[in-house]
């Protein structure tokens, strides 16, 4: 069975976790230190925050962006659960704006119909490894005094008309899970380039301390390990050739499904998309997908439903969100990770 995902391990990411093991420092210290310095250095951020997973990245930078009970944060439904419920985990309230139908990402114009003077901030979701339109969402912010948070949790290394992900709204947070474009095994990051928003993630992050034994306000242990630190330095420095390696693959299996007539994704012009998925729309998919493993094709569906539609969230809007309940009945992700072959490329190809 060719995978829809595939963790890139190899024996430098085993040697930097035993030197960590050798060294005795085992929590948050110099690997951490690293990885944020070079991580901010890629992203083009001034300021890099390690935490223990993409969620957490999300909740600290809210919370030190100045979001709280009472405030609306703005975002998309078509995505992974955490994107709403780090709005919740910090007693603000998400509400959902449709989706541009192409590229998946949320829509401008339906941000612009949902603010309202309780908006404090957006998130936009990079999802499946392709920027939201972030000149066009930095224009609302400035336009209604609005902090911009990217989830760039799917999306190490994208960018769009030059700026990379992680650099183009007042913070930005990523997650590092296995299934990633780069692992820590668990772990998760900021970037910002505002130092007040660095200063209090910091603090936040590590029981709300300035100084050691000295607590400032009500904080949260969300610190990183130096373990997961060593294998995101080793990852980090891999990043770009794992990542035009998925390029490539994306590019190869798109040549190959359009002359089938699939629903290929969609890249805009001036844009890096890193394919943390490649996903395709098709009618009847359960039986796509039973079709495809019988051919040896792993696949994967995210996600097939709107989070409007679950109970936990079905109050923060359900109206105008057309786009992204359609989308979540027909996409279907397919493996694109460095690891396949010529060889399972063409099986996939020929799968359809």
């Amino acid at each position: 069975m060719i995978n829809v995902a595939s963790p890139q391990i190899g024996d430098d990411e085993f040697e930097a976790v035993k030197a960590v093991m050798q060294s005795g420092m085992l929590a948050q210290g110099k690997k951490v230190a690293e990885l944020e310095e070079k991580f901010a250095e890629y992203c083009g951020a001034k300021h890099g925050i390690a935490v223990g997973n993409g969620t957490q990245a999300l909740h600290l930078a809210l919370l030190s962006m100045g979001i709280g009970k009472g405030d609306e944060v703005i975002t998309t439904p078509f995505s992974f659960v955490a994107s709403a419920t780090s709005i919740l985990f910090t007693g603000a309230t998400p509400v959902f704006a449709d989706i541009d139908p192409k590229t998946f990402n949320i829509s401008p114009d339906s941000i612009a119909e949902k603010i309202t003077p309780r908006t404090k901030a957006i998130m936009p979701v990079h999802i499946f490894g392709l920027s939201a339109d972030m000149e066009k969402i930095n224009k609302l912010g400035v336009q209604h005094g609005l902090k911009i948070l990217e989830d760039s949790c799917q999306a190490h290394g994208a960018a769009m008309n030059g700026k990379t992900t992680g650099s183009m709204g007042d913070a930005a947070s990523f997650s590092f899970y296995p299934t990633k474009n780069m692992t820590t095994g668990e772990g998760g990051i900021i970037t910002t380039n505002d130092d007040e928003i660095n200063d209090l993630a910091k603090k936040f992050r590590n029981h709300g301390m300035a100084d050691r034994y000295v607590y400032e306000f009500l904080g949260y242990n969300f610190r990183m390990t130096d373990i997961a630190a060593s294998i995101g330095v080793v990852q980090l420095a891999k990043l770009e050739e794992m990542t035009k390696a998925r390029i490539a693959n994306a590019a190869y299996l798109t040549e190959g499904l359009k002359a089938k007539g699939i629903v290929t994704p969609y890249v805009p012009d001036g844009y890096r998309h890193v394919f943390h998925q490649y996903t395709i729309r098709v009618q009847d998919r359960d039986n796509v997908i039973q079709k495809l493993r019988d051919n040896g094709v792993g696949s994967g569906v995210y996600y097939p439903k709107s989070l409007h539609k679950f109970d936990l969230l079905s109050d923060y809007g359900s109206k105008g969100l057309d786009n992204s309940d359609k989308a979540a009945e027909e996409v279907l992700s397919l493996p694109v990770h460095p690891g396949l072959t010529k060889e399972d490329l063409d099986t996939i190809i020929n799968a359809f």
